[in-house]
């Protein structure tokens, strides 16, 4: 027995750590994907509360052991690779709900609460958190913050940043720290809600958050859209520039289209609000498509609950290669063409229309040449493009981050003052970070 595993089962107990030779193998299949052949750790441990996380992380700032954070382990996949990972910690077992102000709109809950678990509560209480993250039935709270996957709703309600207020965490010393507040028109100490959202569990652990949350929807209506590139993209900008309100404006590759039952570039528009306004918007939204010679579908009810889970279940079904990508919002339609034309294993593509962030998903993963230039053509409108979920050797051959900024240094900073040793998540973050 490792001495890490003998300091760390003396602090949770026989029950909560397995070594490696007895994690269950979908949990091992998720970790290869994050750690460098030859990595895999000692055991894996789950503490059931934020003291005792505390106590672990204390433990393995001591011995200097690297540890690899994570929930359910739903993206485990994605982002860059760890190397000599010693241990995993996963905070699954730490689901409570702590606290619900329906009044004051804001909810607390530990960060290993799966995000299905916490929207079932809100529900009855006519209350929701506008995120729709990728494996959002098996996702965690503290993943979805820490991959920043926010979902199409964030045309209307922001990313996960927007709707964070407040954390509490641990740091990779194993102290407890605490930021933001419980409440919204809160100023208390550093933001780190910010720092900490796509921060890819490098600079700490999560173990509390807060978020603020919205009153459910009266009524839901889609409204789909195909045709030539032109088209749509004037349909999406004058949508984008008039005063209408929808919740998602999602531009869809052919491919993911055909199985919607389309053909050609689609534009997926959401509203979502009273049912009066709902009729208005639809109807202005229509003036749109028909002043570019373009005939709209609607979807309300089962149907368009369908609808969203099919473009859901095409992006999350295993793949050899998948990325995220982001353009300027006026190239959008154009840039996602071009990529469906030189891409015929493009299986899988969207890119949300405001904000100009996308993802992309190939059944085939494309040459490293090829992949290269698809990220030039990105970078080229002035945009990025980032490996997700990829064979681990090439993630090893290329940066999956492809990060040309000027803040690389800055980042590097952060994190050495937050974790010098690089204990926590070692090469997950850009840079090697």
């Amino acid at each position: 027995m490792s001495k890490f595993v003998s300091s760390l089962q003396s602090l949770v107990g026989a029950e909560q750590l397995s070594v490696w030779e007895r994690v269950a193998p979908a949990l091992k299949a998720q970790l290869s994907q994050a750690i460098a052949p030859g990595g895999i750790p000692e055991c894996i441990v789950e503490p059931d509360s934020p003291a005792q996380l505390a106590a672990v992380v204390k433990e393995l700032h001591a011995q200097k052991g690297r540890s690899l954070p994570f929930g359910t382990g739903t993206k485990l996949h994605w982002g860059g690779v760890s190397d000599s990972i010693q241990v995993g910690i996963s905070t699954a077992r730490m689901n409570q709900l702590i606290d619900h102000a329906a009044g004051d709109l804001t909810v607390t809950a530990q960060a290993g609460m799966r995000l299905a678990d916490l929207q079932a509560h809100l529900a009855r209480q006519n209350q929701f958190l506008p995120l729709n993250p990728s494996y959002g039935d098996a996702a965690t709270l503290g993943g979805i913050i820490a991959t920043a996957d926010s979902g199409s709703l964030r045309h209307r309600y922001g990313g996960v940043r927007d709707l964070l207020i407040g954390v509490t965490l641990v740091r990779a010393d194993g102290e407890i720290a605490r930021a933001g507040g419980r409440v919204v028109k809160n100023v208390a100490g550093y933001d780190l809600m910010k720092l900490f959202t796509g921060s890819w569990g490098t600079l700490g652990i999560l173990t509390e958050v807060t978020f603020r949350v919205y009153p459910l929807p009266e009524a839901s209506k889609t409204l789909v859209l195909a045709g030539e590139r032109e088209a749509i993209a004037r349909v999406t900008q004058a949508l984008l520039s008039s005063a209408l309100a929808p919740v998602a404006v999602e531009l869809v590759a052919p491919a993911a289209m055909q199985h919607l039952g389309h053909a050609g570039l689609g534009l997926v528009v959401q509203f979502q609000g009273l049912a009066v306004s709902l009729d208005a918007q639809a109807a202005q939204f229509r003036q749109f498509a028909q002043s570019a010679a373009l005939v709209e579908s609607t979807y309300t009810d089962a149907a368009e609950a369908s609808l969203w889970q099919t473009l859901q279940a095409l992006w999350e079904t295993t793949p050899s290669l998948t990325c995220k990508i982001g353009v300027l919002p006026n190239q959008a339609a154009a840039t996602l063409e071009k990529i469906a034309d030189q891409f015929p294993s493009l299986s899988y593509g969207t890119i949300h229309a405001g904000s100009g962030l996308g993802l992309l998903r190939f059944a085939d993963p494309p040459s490293t040449s090829h992949l290269l230039d698809l990220r030039r053509l990105c970078e080229a409108q002035g945009g990025f493009l980032s490996l997700l979920a990829a064979p681990v050797d090439l993630k090893q051959q290329i940066d999956g981050w492809g990060y040309p900024g000027n803040a690389l240094g800055l980042m590097r900073g952060i994190k050495q003052q937050f974790d010098p040793d690089r204990l926590l998540s070692p090469g997950r973050f850009v840079g090697g970070i």
